[in-house]
């Protein structure tokens, strides 16, 4: 990895090009009087030490599909990639990652103990990075808000219960102050990208 100031920069970096993609783009998750209010989505400082290169157990993995619930109630289909375990709060806590049925891309749904308080309350995503040596990168500064946290215009899978745990994570993307209730008239919903921009 690089060092700590060019790995901050560079997720500080990351940060402001997604402002700016939530502020301006046509593909922005924020309706548009949402957008004409935008200051900028709320982070947790930058934390290296939230950053893991673990490898990925897949003892007793089967690769199955499995459906996992959504804001909406219509079920998704992910594929179950193995188990990954990191220390937190010296705390070892393991996760579930999946894989996107079709694309492949790894997928990790989480929801920790600040969920309802300093992050949104149904949870957040990552996107883990496969390293050459087929390791996994769970950097948890890059965790973000699905786009139901935003407002209810999408679907968004809901955290399993064994991505469920009881240590705070204070890293990554916190909650979003602006969230909006679209009325049921004009609610055309759309399944949400499982990237955060």
């Amino acid at each position: 990895m690089e060092n700590v100031e060019a790995y901050i920069k560079r997720i500080e970096d990351y940060r402001k090009r997604r402002d700016e993609f939530f502020r301006t783009n046509p593909n922005s998750p924020l309706l548009p009087e949402q957008r004409e209010r935008f200051q900028g989505l709320r982070y947790y400082p930058v934390k290296p030490e939230y950053r893991f290169v673990v490898e990925l157990d897949r003892e007793g993995i089967s690769q199955e599909r499995v459906v996992l619930g959504t804001t909406t109630g219509e079920p998704k289909e992910f594929i179950v990639a193995g188990r990954a375990t990191v220390i937190i709060e010296g705390k070892p806590v393991t996760f579930t990652v999946y894989r996107e049925v079709g694309r492949g891309r790894y997928f990790l749904p989480f929801r920790d103990a600040t969920a309802g308080t300093e992050t949104y309350s149904v949870g957040r995503y990552l996107d883990p990075q496969e390293t050459p040596d087929g390791k996994l990168i769970l950097d948890f500064n890059m965790a973000y808000n699905p786009y139901c946290a935003y407002n209810d215009r999408w679907t968004c899978p809901i955290p399993p219960r064994e991505n469920i745990v009881d240590v705070p994570i204070r890293a990554g993307e916190m909650a979003y102050p602006d969230y909006v209730s679209v009325t049921e008239q004009e609610k055309p919903r759309g399944p949400a990208p499982l990237i955060g921009g």
